[in-house]
């Protein structure tokens, strides 16, 4: 399954919280990023769910399946 199927939100961090984004991958639970911009954030979590994925697998847990599919 490819990092780009799952959903991901992205919403900018209140600057007392250090500012930013934050992007939260919905449908696996702990799979967070965040970055100095939107694009960074979601590149960030891009490469946040391969390694959840790999863990995931490495660990023999189940992986969610998207809730919906972009890719």
């Amino acid at each position: 399954m490819s990092e780009y199927s799952y959903a991901v939100d992205v919403r900018p961090l209140a600057p007392d919280l250090g500012g930013g984004f934050v992007a939260r991958v919905l449908d696996l639970p702990g799979c967070v990023a965040d970055g100095e911009t939107p694009a960074e954030a979601l590149a960030n979590a891009y490469d946040a769910v391969r390694c959840w994925l790999a863990e995931a697998e490495r660990l023999g847990r189940d992986v969610p399946q998207p809730s919906h599919s972009y890719a």
